[in-house]
Parts: structure tokens; C-alpha cells; sequence
């Protein structure tokens, strides 16, 4: 019998000071059994820093291959902004590149090892993909904090973090690497 997914709410109070975007976000986002608190967290935190209106959560998770885990449609359903999480491959970021005007990768692994996997491949527009990486000592102290229910703040300053959990703040920098060519 196959597992289903988990169903998760996030309560997010976000202020990314970057971008001028000030939102009290409710997510409910179904885990995968075999997805990491990390890559989970990466998701979530990858949605705050893309949050713009048509934002979404793919409906499979990351059972689903041909959707983007996270993704932006305009108001005809156009692919605006398509988001990938972890190391998928070089074909998948091709095709993300040739069906979205914005490709962004967002990782929870080691990004000089992800970046080492796209070495001699093939991408469409690959000096216009920005991958960012999560601070692995972040995302270590966040993984024992998914739950059911998540509540917390979310500031962005410079690239830094500052998650707040009623008064003990978690911080770490997002650092942006460019795909090899």
C-alpha cells in the first residue's frame, strides 16, 4: 500500500526587505513520505523568496515530474517563473528553461557538488538560471521544526534569513551561484 502524503500549515509572517514584500502567508503543503525536512523546508523557503501573486505549489509535490515544484502563472495560466528544488537534471532545467521566462534553482545540498552535475550539459539560457543556496546549518536547525503546524516569521534582509519562532530567531544566508557554461 502506498503512503500518502503529509499535510503540513505554515503560518508565515514575511518581510522581505529586498524585494518590498510585506504578506501574512497560510500554506498548506502536502510532504512526500520520501521528501527530507530539508528539501521541504527548502520548498517553503524558496515560495517566500519567489512570493509574488500566481504563486503556487506544483499539486503532485515531488511525486509529480512534470510540474516545477513551486511555480508563478499569470492570470492566462502562462508559466512565468518555474522554481526547482534540490539537483534535478540537466534535461529537466532545459526544459524548464524553454517552457518559463524565469528559471530559478534553489538547493539544500552542497551547491559546489550540485553545480559539478551541470559541468558539459546542455541548457537552454543557462546563464539566466540563478541557483541559490540554503544554508545547510539553517536548514539543519529547521528540519526538527516541521510539524503539523508551523508558525513563524520570516525575514529577508541582504539575502539573510532571520526566521523567528515566538522569540528564538534561526538565521543563515541564501548565497547565489551561477550554472556552469
Amino acid at each position: 500500500m502506498a503512503q500518502t502524503a503529509t499535510i503540513s500549515t505554515f503560518e508565515i509572517a514575511l518581510s522581505d526587505v529586498d524585494r518590498h514584500v510585506y504578506e501574512t502567508l497560510s500554506l498548506k503543503v502536502a510532504i512526500h513520505p520520501s521528501e527530507t525536512a530539508e528539501y521541504c523546508w527548502t520548498r517553503v523557503l524558496a515560495y517566500c523568496l519567489e512570493y509574488q501573486e500566481g504563486i503556487a505549489f506544483s499539486k503532485g509535490g515531488i511525486s509529480d515530474p512534470d510540474d516545477p515544484p513551486v511555480f508563478v502563472r499569470d492570470l492566462t495560466g502562462a508559466m512565468q517563473v518555474w522554481v526547482e528544488i534540490g539537483a534535478p537534471d540537466a534535461a529537466r532545467l532545459h526544459k524548464a528553461a524553454k517552457a518559463s521566462p524565469r528559471v530559478a534553482l534553489y538547493t539544500h545540498r552542497d551547491p559546489r557538488i550540485v553545480l559539478r552535475g551541470y559541468e558539459g550539459a546542455t541548457i537552454f539560457r543557462v546563464n539566466e538560471i540563478p541557483v541559490y543556496a540554503i544554508d545547510r546549518a539553517l536548514l539543519d536547525e529547521l528540519a526538527p521544526r516541521l510539524e503539523r503546524r508551523v508558525r513563524c516569521a520570516l525575514s529577508v534582509t541582504d539575502r539573510q534569513l532571520y526566521l523567528d519562532f515566538a522569540g528564538t530567531v534561526l538565521s543563515g544566508e541564501v548565497e547565489e551561484f551561477a550554472l556552469p557554461t
